[in-house]
């Protein structure tokens, strides 16, 4: 426990040091100044903590279930699991990692690209359905960045660690989405101003739709269809960012709240001096829309109420019922799959070197499931969740009306 405390504080320390010098060369050079990424190379750092308000610890207890089910006769069912990280946002406390009917002993791997960890299982000639299950324990933190677009400057070149998040996957649309982008954004300037812009085209202009969502951040689907479910939207959003010359990723995790799919992403975007910041478009779009069509809440209470969540989505949110598993999208697996993964959502399975069909269980149209997860949560105390009980809003409404106090 010492042990832990101590590297709490250790953690703590390092990212106020890294949050002190870049916020003071942001000063000294003015917001609108343009760092160059060789002379910044000792604070613009790729693993720089999150420079977020951190309140409202939960502890989850965790008990996740995946049953997967090989074809007949496979001679070699190969599953990765993600292993939630510790990070500024959560802390996994205990772990504990099983397997039925097979007892088939984990080896813990990470990936190179992004650092992703997976627990890997080899189930040599399955019969039937196996079971994994993942018992942990993690004290998860609201986050809130507080972000000030006014201090994010613009970087003219990043160190090279920032390569994998200015890199955009391929993708068949570059031209569809260069001719998008010169209409959003048709001169670079703040990037936290360019980021907005990017988010507010695609809340106006995609369509959250489980039964016609790609499961993989694919950028064409997004393009194409204009709709899809979270990846889609964060998919998108982290191409369009990288485009314009800004560090992305989409985030994948859990919701640890009942639910048919536990798998949910974000995006975050690199914004000294913040670092990575987290955004949900989705979840956020899907509020704004359920306060707007309220049937009870007067006009001025719905103005007032998606205000605040498009002001809670522009500010970085992430929410202490959301446990961080996979960071990035298109990379190699540890150890190597068949082929590179689009992401990792709560598992990757192979059978004999094919992978197995990726489950929407959200989809009110898909009826065949090659695995499925099961899931139960425990927290320590109640919550509200961010994204249903409109309470927690206030605090982004009280934000406004301070700022118009003071005017």
């Amino acid at each position: 426990m010492r042990a832990m405390m101590a590297m709490a504080t250790a953690r703590h320390r390092t990212t106020g040091r890294w949050h002190a010098a870049i916020a003071s060369a942001v000063l000294v050079l003015g917001s609108t100044a343009a760092l160059r990424g060789e002379e910044w190379a000792g604070v613009l750092r790729v693993d720089q903590p999150p420079a977020a308000q951190r309140s409202d610890a939960v502890v989850h207890r965790v008990d996740f279930r995946a049953v997967v089910t090989a074809p007949y006769g496979t001679r070699l069912l190969r599953v990765w699991l993600p292993l939630p990280p510790d990070d500024a946002g959560q802390e996994i406390l205990e772990s504990r990692l099983e397997t039925f009917p097979q007892d088939v002993q984990p080896q813990i791997h990470t990936e190179p690209l992004y650092g992703n960890r997976f627990a890997y299982f080899e189930f040599p000639q399955p019969q039937g359905a196996q079971i994994i299950q993942h018992r942990f324990t993690a004290r998860v933190w609201e986050l809130r960045w507080h972000l000030d677009p006014q201090r994010v400057p613009r970087v003219d070149r990043w160190p090279d660690a920032f390569a994998p998040y200015l890199r955009p996957a391929a993708y068949d649309s570059r031209d569809t989405l260069h001719a998008l982008l010169r209409q959003i954004v048709p001169q670079r300037g703040n990037p936290a101003h360019d980021l907005r812009r990017v988010m507010d085209w695609i809340d106006s202009n995609l369509v959250y739709d489980h039964a016609q969502a790609s499961l993989r951040a694919d950028v064409d689907h997004a393009l194409r269809h204009r709709r899809g479910h979270c990846s889609d939207y964060h998919g998108l959003c982290a191409t369009m960012a990288r485009e314009l010359g800004y560090p992305s990723r989409v985030t994948y995790g859990l919701s640890l709240v009942p639910k048919n799919s536990p798998s949910h992403c974000k995006l975050e975007a690199f914004l000294p001096p913040y670092g990575w910041v987290s955004f949900d478009l989705s979840e956020t779009q899907k509020l704004v829309r359920g306060i707007e069509s309220s049937g009870e809440l007067p006009p001025e209470e719905k103005r007032a109420l998606a205000e605040a969540a498009r002001r809670r989505l522009a500010a970085g949110f992430r929410e202490n019922s959301w446990l961080l598993l996979t960071r990035g999208t298109h990379y190699e697996l540890a150890p190597p799959a068949s082929r590179r993964v689009s992401v990792v959502r709560t598992l990757y399975a192979e059978a004999d070197g094919q992978p197995l069909l990726d489950p929407d269980p959200a989809n009110p149209q898909q009826r065949e499931f090659a695995w499925m997860t099961a899931h139960r949560y425990e927290a320590d105390r109640e919550f509200p969740r961010p994204f249903a009980d409109l309470s927690t809003l206030d605090a982004w409404r009280s934000e406004r009306s301070q700022a118009e106090g003071s005017r």
